[in-house]
């Protein structure tokens, strides 16, 4: 029978280097996947990867199960890419990245659906980065507004604004680029 989460976090916590390494590969492709939305490319979103990985492997010792490890997983990645971004914003003045493929889309329908898809993931990555969270765990991660509200340090009624305001930006800019 597996062990949950938190169990193996405990386990973890208290020094057990197979429980960690059980948790960072149960989560790691969840971890990818974020990363890779939020960044646009697949060199990136594997330095964020393992930087999270490094993160947890130090913070677990404080993970005190106040919420799913999930959930603090989350927010470790969430903060990781988020700095990332402010500092390759400081160093680098370049245009946004490449368009990307969703790396854990399935096989598109047609040609047209996987340009559409990374079009959309593009114009989500220029968002402001609050908007940016609230669109990748809401519609990326399949989170509900409480839990991305928990993840982003805000109220379940910001989350809900910042959508608002996503959605309208990304129909705009859309809507121009169509």
């Amino acid at each position: 029978m597996d062990r949950s989460d938190e169990a193996l976090a405990d386990d973890a916590a208290a020094g057990n280097r197979a429980a960690l390494a059980v948790l960072l590969e149960r989560h790691y492709d969840r971890i990818h996947r974020f990363a890779w939305r939020w960044a646009g490319s697949r060199a990136e979103a594997e330095d964020i990867a393992q930087d999270v990985c490094v993160k947890v492997a130090v913070a677990i010792r404080a993970f005190r199960g106040e919420a799913q490890f999930t959930t603090w997983l989350y927010r470790i990645t969430f903060t990781t890419a988020a700095d990332r971004a402010r500092a390759r914003q400081r160093i680098l003045t370049f245009a946004p990245s490449e368009m990307m493929q969703l790396a854990d889309a399935a096989v598109p329908a047609c040609q047209e659906d996987a340009v559409i898809g990374a079009e959309l993931w593009a114009a989500v990555r220029a968002l402001p980065d609050q908007q940016r969270a609230a669109v990748m765990f809401v519609y990326g991660e399949d989170l509900s507004h409480q839990e991305a509200a928990v993840l982003m340090g805000c109220t379940e009624k910001t989350v809900s604004w910042h959508l608002h305001e996503a959605r309208r930006r990304l129909k705009i800019k859309l809507e121009a680029a169509g």
